[in-house]
């Protein structure tokens, strides 16, 4: 009888992709992948460690499969991930039901670490962070029709607040050859969305090709019968070349939609936090990018709270998004993270970094709002993601998966997961635009 493995996966896309990774070698070497942690010989939490809710978040999980363990329902827990990298001993030693743990550069010994936990023995590895990308296929944890690509591993960016570099090493990129290999597999199996994906996806190439390639892979990845959408994430203000605008802007499959994670936009702030660029280089990107991709979609990441940010500081930002309105919003309070730069620095506390945070969602809600009424009247297309019992619902090029809105519409014809239909928009509910399908 096969041994059973359980999977959890916490975090971001990039570690997704790990865990599909993980859960394809284990079924190579002949282990039965089921989907519940209940009833298993092994679960295997791949995990987050990059912010403080991150770590909660993961912690809580090792303890609910402790607790698991304790009544019999679980045989052995292994952890992987971030966490694991960043505080090995910790875990080893305030969490005795752990059995094993693999950091970030060990993720393909998962199946020897399965094997000795199993057998009834420890098992702690930690290989190079900086080792080259290793290929290996996967199992699809995302619907059928998108699944995430990554296209590189680890930064070189060493932002001043981020413990990333120390967890996934410095940048690598994939061959180009591998990634479009995958990506026509992945057409082949119904993927009609590819998401482009890596801690910095615009330094695509420079390592390994000494140039940026992103516009080349993407124009390539364009070319691939079966792929409809190809979205792109995290790609880095100052990395964002003219030829990469181009490709956008000209290439129909390429959704207009661009993750350009800015932290902040105050220049003292910015340079503390050792990020290239000034608020002007930001304002003239922008600029650019809008001129140049009619309808662009613009999401951001913004860190309220950062060291050196006062109450001037923090309204030059709101003040900021006022005026530019973007799209897409995301704002996290300060974390500050051990042996970072930023955790020696002197900044706001919790209560007020949370604070403003909340000020941001609430300013940015009011041009989320804003922005669906823009859309009423207008035919969009819609990617259909599933049936809710009352309507369909799915997404626009504006919406990415997990993370953005959805499209709710109804239609007199049967569609399925997968499909690309047209559909007039008529209004809007919390958040979420409604409408119904149009020849």
């Amino acid at each position: 009888m096969k041994q059973t493995v359980s999977f959890i996966s916490l975090g971001c896309a990039k570690n997704q992709v790990d865990c599909e990774q993980m859960m394809y070698l284990m079924a190579q070497a002949g282990y039965e992948i089921r989907p519940e942690p209940e009833d298993v010989d092994l679960v295997i939490i791949n995990t987050c460690g990059f912010i403080d809710a991150a770590k909660s978040e993961a912690i809580e999980h090792i303890l609910t499969t402790a607790q698991k363990k304790a009544e019999g329902r679980v045989g052995k827990i292994l952890v992987t991930g971030c966490l694991a990298q960043r505080y090995r001993q910790e875990i080893l030693k305030e969490l005795p039901e752990v059995d094993g743990i693999l950091g970030t550069g060990s993720y393909f010994d998962v199946t020897a670490a399965a094997r000795q936990v199993l057998a009834g023995d420890s098992f702690s590895e930690f290989g190079s962070i900086h080792a080259p990308v290793e290929e290996t296929g996967r199992i699809l944890t995302t619907p059928a029709h998108y699944s995430f690509i990554k296209i590189a591993e680890g930064c070189d960016n060493h932002c001043a607040f981020c413990v990333i570099p120390r967890l996934r090493g410095r940048f690598r990129s994939r061959a180009m050859e591998d990634i479009v290999s995958e990506a026509e597999g992945l057409a082949a199996n119904g993927t009609r969305e590819l998401i482009v994906v890596a801690q910095d996806t615009s330094r695509y190439g420079i390592d390994r090709y000494g140039e940026r390639k992103l516009p080349e892979l993407l124009r390539r990845l364009c070319r691939i019968e079966g792929i409809h959408w190809v979205r792109v994430h995290y790609t880095y203000p100052d990395e964002i070349t003219d030829e990469l605008i181009d490709t956008v802007a000209s290439e129909p499959k390429i959704v207009k939609y661009l993750d350009i994670p800015i932290q902040h936009v105050n220049d003292g702030i910015l340079k503390r936090m050792n990020r290239r660029g000034d608020r002007a280089y930001l304002e003239e990107l922008f600029t650019k990018l809008r001129s140049r991709i009619p309808g662009l979609v613009i999401r951001t990441s913004l860190i309220a709270g950062l060291p050196g940010e006062g109450e001037t500081e923090f309204e030059e930002l709101c003040d900021f998004l006022r005026r530019w309105k973007l799209e897409r919003v995301g704002a996290f309070a300060f974390s500050p993270e051990e042996g970072t730069p930023a955790a020696k620095m002197e900044y706001p506390d919790t209560e007020i970094a949370q604070r403003r945070a909340d000020y941001i969602a609430e300013l940015q809600s009011d041009v989320l709002d804003a922005y669906n009424e823009s859309r009423f009247d207008q035919v969009l297309e819609i990617l259909v993601e599933d049936w809710d019992g009352e309507s369909y619902y799915g997404r626009s090029y504006a919406d990415s998966p997990g993370i953005d809105g959805t499209v709710r519409f109804t239609s007199e014809l049967e569609h399925r997961p997968g499909e690309f239909v047209q559909v007039l928009i008529l209004g809007a509910e919390d958040g979420d635009l409604i409408g119904r399908e149009v020849e």
